[in-house]
């Protein structure tokens, strides 16, 4: 369920949620919606002392809900109480609060976003677009990343039809390709431009993005007129797409007089997110992994 992690603010406090995609459910975080309901200086412990009490009582509150690891405020990842929706209504009857009602419409409304996704999955791009534009992108490198988006998806559905199942296996191929173009895996692309948790994709230059979109999109092109055969064939596809865009990177250098792989990050340029009462929850990206 981790790939699947997001953050929600209610008004301005930070809700971690993950997607069951199995389950097709959310979990939330009790201890955040804990600290949303009470507004406690220590909302870790008031919901300790509650979990005992609701225990004790044979809630199914505590029976039903699950420890997931989490990032943690610090950045580590730590263990965290989640609980459904339904588990989080019953919580909100044990804790009394002025917030309960708006919470309730919040929930409700979350659940009809994921519903409406599934169905029409359109609107999951154009929340990914209003999203990027509170954060401060502009329309020009918004709409190259939603085309690097649709890309990516087809290059994943490619290696899949060759064979590729394991989340490892993707990663490794992502850093054939990254690394044929770029000189660099995409870890250390990432800590050329300082990120940690930060998605690589969406801390790209226009020009560097375009470039990643140009391997994915040969890569792809490749592989269906190949139809390569597990990950050694893979491998040699994503290779040759990376090479065509660093070919290109080439030419552009060579033009320009200047290296156009970037240390710059998007926080070097846009604005902070502007804290809302609510904010929808973010595309689901598997890019990185």
């Amino acid at each position: 369920m981790d790939d699947n992690f997001a953050i929600q603010l209610f008004e301005g406090k930070r809700v971690r949620i993950v997607w069951d995609a199995e389950q097709e459910k959310y979990y939330f975080s009790i201890v955040d919606i804990v600290q949303v309901l009470t507004d406690s200086a220590d909302a870790t412990a008031y919901w300790r002392k509650l979990k005992q009490r609701l225990k004790a009582e044979g809630n199914e509150t505590v029976t039903n809900c699950h420890a997931l690891k989490l990032p943690a405020a610090d950045g580590k990842k730590r263990l965290t109480d989640m609980a459904d929706i339904q588990g989080i209504f019953r919580l909100i009857q044990s804790v009394p609060s002025k917030k309960a009602e708006p919470v309730k419409q919040w929930l409700a409304k979350l659940g009809k976003q994921r519903i409406d996704q599934m169905i029409d999955p359109e609107l999951t791009f154009q929340m990914a677009v209003e999203d990027y534009r509170r954060q401060g992108y502009s329309d020009k490198w918004i709409n190259e990343r939603m085309r690097s988006i649709e890309m990516r998806k087809e290059l994943t559905d490619e290696w899949h039809r060759a064979g590729i199942t394991e989340q490892k296996d993707f990663a490794i191929l992502t850093n054939v390709l990254t690394q044929a173009w770029s000189g660099m895996t995409t870890g250390e692309y990432k800590r050329h431009k300082g990120l940690t948790k930060e998605n690589l994709r969406d801390n790209m230059t226009n020009v560097e993005l375009a470039l990643n979109t140009l391997a994915e999109v040969t890569a792809t092109e490749i592989s269906r007129q190949r139809n390569p055969k597990g990950m050694a064939q893979s491998s040699q596809t994503a290779k040759e797409g990376g090479e065509v865009a660093r070919n290109a990177r080439a030419d552009i250098e060579s033009r320009l007089g200047h290296s156009v792989i970037s240390s710059e990050r998007a926080s070097d340029h846009i604005r902070p997110i502007e804290e809302s009462k609510t904010e929808e929850l973010p595309f689901e990206d598997k890019e990185d992994k």
